[in-house]
């Protein structure tokens, strides 16, 4: 083989062999973004046995889809219901209507819903508007993931739903669809 031959053999060698690490550097971080949806869309999975029921509910701080800084402490002294959602996601577009309704019917004795989306906040205003969201979103990517976990959600399901108690204890958490009999019944013994 010639010399010019052999260096084209390398060369095409070298593009196949950084295309084959691209696509599985690629998949690998997409995967590391979507699982949380699918996993909701295939998988009912047992609820957290981590010790998560009663503790005090983490801190934390997300945008709102304004771009507002918002913190849970905001909510303090209130029924919180927070709906971790996207809206890639079937089981979480069928329940939010049931949200909206619950959030419209209890408001006043005291209940807030908080949706957290896994997506830019670019990408749910839309649907909020579309939906005639009445409860607040926030939203984000990786730290959305963060958060859920200190909830309870090791497994990135999606929807999760956690209710904590005007005390702020985390009462009862759900991986997958909450029906709205259930969350109704958790919730009115809260108020």
């Amino acid at each position: 083989m010639s010399k010019k031959g052999l260096l084209a053999s390398i060369g095409v060698t070298l593009v196949i062999a950084l295309s084959v690490f691209g696509y599985y550097q690629n998949h690998t971080l997409q995967r590391k973004i979507a699982t949380p949806g699918i996993r909701a869309a295939i998988i009912q999975a047992p609820e957290p046995e981590n010790g998560i029921i009663g503790t005090t509910r983490p801190d934390f701080s997300l945008p709102d889809v304004s771009g507002k800084l918002r913190n849970i402490a905001e909510w303090d002294g209130k029924v919180i219901a927070i709906n971790f959602w996207a809206t890639w996601c079937p089981p979480c577009i069928k329940e939010i209507p049931e949200f909206i309704e619950l959030q419209h019917k209890y408001q006043e004795q005291g209940l807030q819903f908080i949706g957290i989306a896994l997506q830019r906040p670019e990408e749910v205003i839309g649907f909020m508007e579309k939906y005639g969201m009445n409860y607040p979103v926030l939203a984000g990517e990786m730290e959305v993931i963060e958060i859920s976990e200190t909830y309870g959600n090791d497994i990135g399901a999606l929807p999760y739903t956690v209710i904590i108690n005007r005390e702020g204890h985390i009462h009862f958490v759900k991986r997958g669809p909450l029906e709205i009999a259930r969350a109704e019944e958790i919730i009115s013994e809260l108020l």
